[in-house]
């Protein structure tokens, strides 16, 4: 039956491959009808293995987020809590015998956590540690045409802890499958770079890799033709070089307001007959990191207001979803986030397409470590072998997408350091001890170069004979200029990881040297909690070896909580806002991530760190950047209006295109503020609770702008739920409970239920980070009044019904048209 079904599921394919000639090119989704099972023998690589009752599902796919929280699982709170371990992957598929004998067919794994070893028919094609790296096999040699065939995928994530954060495990990336002649360009083999010297005339060469596995020598014509977005040919050029040169006049550049990208077509044309195509995107723009005056995109300075972000999608683990992964760039966007640092690893293909098309800068980012390790198992074991591959890969596989502005090497190395080692330690204290600086006695002496120096140069040597026209940095936390990776002189852009009281000694230190906050701010916020006095600051932990605890297991959601080698949003964004040598920052971190639970232990076991929580509701610092990042008009008053009689409270507001906010409580003013400068993020009155309604009033010159006002919630009656976001196939809808007037209970916990027709239920949270309930449930506990439901439609010309309910609660649908 599992046969018949996974065959089926082919059947959507084999028409497609039938009906081609025998020398095109075809690439289509190989994601479903794939077995899984949890478990290990060597056996589940042969052909006849009886797969039968293996479980059927369709990738992308992470198993540890379906698991438990636990504090035994091996990750450790660090890594999640949640289980690691060794799982198989089976895919019967047939090819049909009218497939050229001379056709090959390849598989494209975009990426799969970690330690996989591919099988075809029961040979190994090959093994990649890596479970970031995008790799390819040739199937052709192995294969029953006319036959079944099985492909089978071990992967191995059982050595943990193995990541400083949550990693997923499985295969967690789109899989593909592609038919070419045997002629045909080879993987990843179009390389194109437009460049101008007046900002006018630009030439666009191309450069084309062929793959002759037959080893005939023919000697094919290669066409390059360039569209832009409206489907108009804007060059073209034919001829039999595999280096060629196009020339466009005044094309429309590229920017985050205006992302302009353009496809390349490459033919390989026989005898007048197109034997192979590819296409890819590229763009115009002209861009410079200046040691003065910062960051320049098409002639304009400008900051880079970017974030730092894992690659997991909150409760829906690692498992890459389009519509999760755009859902978090629309929020992004529209806080007047600009660029993105993939920390600290090659991304999915997805979300640099998705940063081509909607206008995102991107720092694309190898590896987390190099030689010295940071976890017990991770990619140091690896990296000796490896890295030349893994960078490569990356370089190849990413170079021509115009979003990425900066390749990074490498992130808070040890080798910054002569001898800085994390193996003795817990991986708390390994995060921790990064940033608690070191003597000079670890930096470098003399002018010889140190091992370490000569590691980087290696590495940038790599990235520079694959592509010259992006400068190259490292996030580093030793922000002497004797780092040993700063010594090397091999990086284009000085990069600190936090670090701000040096970043005035820059131009001393790095004279003619560009200079960027890779990463910065680690503020530390839950969402919905606040803790007063909101002038104080409150750092957790007050140092790297010293345990933090905290009954209520939360940070302040003013802005006044963060880790001892961080600072605040405001006080960051202050330092680059007013240092015109400053690139601009990527605020560490956009998103909650899943792992990494600073500054607490389990049973946390999510991030604090995030603008916007797990769930995706944005926190109150998400508008203090709204404010200053965007022209969109913002006036957030905070927090609640839910408290004891009497008591004194602290509100505080962001707002721009005001001159003043004017506080009524209960119709009585508490007094006009206004921003003493431009130094100045927020307004603040201090008063004592009272029930009823706050009401903040903007003016500009004298005339109201915008109002804002907050109401007393009294006891939970109904529950109102709204979609968040409507993708493709996945739905995001909010659930929050309110009182008898629609008003927000800021403390409810109440537990809702969630059910749906004409959709699956793939993911439940609320937010918070200690919450040890499944993310893969129907259920979820309130937190601060909300929780979310993700479901994933079923048939798309019907529309889905959620329905939610809880105990004392009136229950309650939503109805979501589908796309």
């Amino acid at each position: 039956m599992t046969h018949r079904i996974s065959l089926l599921l082919f059947t959507l394919l084999l028409p497609l491959l039938a009906s081609l000639p025998s020398s095109a090119r075809e690439t289509l989704t190989f994601d479903c009808g794939w077995l899984f099972c949890l478990g290990d023998t060597s056996a589940m690589a042969r052909p006849d293995y009886a797969d039968t009752s293996w479980r059927q599902l369709n990738l992308p796919h992470d198993w540890a987020i379906e698991g438990d929280f636990s504090v035994d699982n091996p990750s450790g709170a660090g890594g999640g809590a949640l289980p690691g371990g060794i799982g198989w992957y089976r895919k019967h598929f047939t090819v049909p015998a009218s497939l050229g004998n001379d056709d090959r067919l390849f598989i494209t794994f975009d990426g799969v956590y970690m330690n996989s070893s591919v099988y075809i028919n029961g040979h190994l094609l090959g093994t990649r540690p890596y479970g970031y790296s995008s790799f390819q096999y040739d199937l052709t040699p192995y294969l029953r045409r006319g036959a079944d065939n099985v492909i089978a995928v071990r992967v191995d994530n059982s050595d943990q802890p193995n990541s400083r954060w949550y990693s997923g495990c499985g295969i967690y990336r789109n899989v593909w499958l592609t038919t070419t002649a045997p002629l045909h360009i080879a993987n990843w083999g179009v390389y194109v770079m437009p460049t101008t010297k007046n900002g006018r005339t630009w030439t666009v060469p191309v450069s084309v890799t062929l793959a002759d596995d037959n080893h005939e020598g023919q000697h094919p014509m290669v066409r390059n033709t360039l569209f832009d977005s409206n489907g108009k040919i804007v060059a073209q050029i034919a001829n039999g070089s595999t280096g060629q040169q196009m020339t466009v006049r005044n094309p429309r550049l590229w920017s985050p307001d205006a992302p302009n990208v353009y496809t390349l077509l490459t033919e390989i044309v026989i005898a007048g007959k197109t034997v192979d195509a590819v296409r890819t995107t590229t763009a115009f723009r002209t861009f410079r990191f200046d040691a003065k005056t910062g960051f320049w995109l098409n002639g304009k300075n400008m900051k880079l207001n970017g974030v730092c972000d894992h690659h997991d999608l909150g409760c829906l683990g690692a498992a890459l979803d389009n519509d999760a992964l755009r859902r978090q760039l629309v929020k992004l966007k529209d806080m007047g986030v600009n660029a993105i640092r993939c920390s600290h690893n090659p991304p999915a293909p997805e979300l640099l397409n998705m940063a081509d098309t909607m206008g995102f800068i991107v720092m694309d980012e190898a590896f987390d470590m190099w030689r010295r390790r940071k976890t017990k198992n991770d990619y140091a074991r690896f990296f000796e072998k490896w890295h030349q591959r893994d960078l490569t890969d990356m370089l190849l596989r990413d170079r021509n997408h115009p979003s990425i502005l900066i390749w990074s090497i490498g992130n808070e190395v040890l080798e910054q350091w002569s001898s800085a080692s994390a193996d003795a330690l817990t991986l708390e204290q390994a995060n921790l001890i990064l940033n608690a600086g070191h003597d000079a006695s670890a930096l470098a002496h003399g002018k010889e170069f140190s091992p370490n120096a000569l590691l980087t140069i290696h590495l940038a040597d790599i990235v520079r004979s694959l592509d010259k026209s992006r400068p190259i940095t490292a996030g580093c936390n030793e922000p002497s200029p004797d780092n040993h990776l700063f010594k090397s002189g091999a990086l284009d852009i000085i990069g600190f990881n936090y670090h701000e009281q040096y970043i005035k000694d820059v131009p001393k230190n790095f004279p003619g040297k560009p200079f960027l906050m890779t990463e910065s701010v680690s503020a530390l916020q839950t969402r919905g909690y606040y803790r007063m006095p909101s002038d104080s600051d409150y750092v957790a932990p007050e140092r790297w070896d010293k345990t933090y605890t905290n009954p209520t297991m939360m940070c302040s959601a003013y802005d006044n909580s963060h880790v001892p080698w961080g600072t605040t949003h405001e006080g960051t964004w202050d330092i680059v806002k007013h240092t015109p040598y400053c690139a601009g920052q990527f605020i560490w971190t956009g998103w909650d991530y899943i792992g990494e639970p600073t500054p607490y232990g389990y049973p946390a076991r999510s991030s604090y760190f995030g603008i916007i929580d797990l769930a995706g509701f944005p926190k109150d610092a998400y508008y203090m950047y709204q404010s200053e990042w965007t022209a969109k008009p913002v006036l957030h008053l905070f927090p609640h209006w839910n408290w004891l009689p009497g008591q004194t409270v602290d509100l505080w507001c962001y707002y721009n295109n005001a001159d003043e906010v004017e506080l009524f409580v209960n119709g009585k003013s508490q007094g006009i503020r206004r921003k003493a400068d431009s130094h100045q993020y927020h307004v603040m009155w201090r008063v004592a609770f009272e029930p009823g309604e706050i009401t903040a009033v903007a003016r500009q010159h004298g005339k109201e702008v915008r109002r804002q006002t907050i109401r007393t919630a009294g006891p939970a009656t109904s529950i109102r739920l709204t979609c968040d976001y409507r993708g493709e196939t996945t739905t995001f809808v909010n659930a929050e409970v309110t009182d008898e007037h629609g008003t927000l209970c800021p403390d409810a916990r109440n537990h809702i239920y969630f059910t749906a027709d004409n959709a699956d239920i793939v993911g439940v949270d609320n937010g918070s980070p200690f919450s040890t309930e499944r993310f893969k449930a129907s259920d979820r506990l309130a937190f601060f009044g909300k929780c979310l439901v993700v479901v994933r439609v079923k048939d798309k010309t019907k529309p889905v019904v959620v329905h939610a309910q809880a105990t004392d609660l009136q229950p309650t649908s939503l109805t979501i048209q589908t796309k």
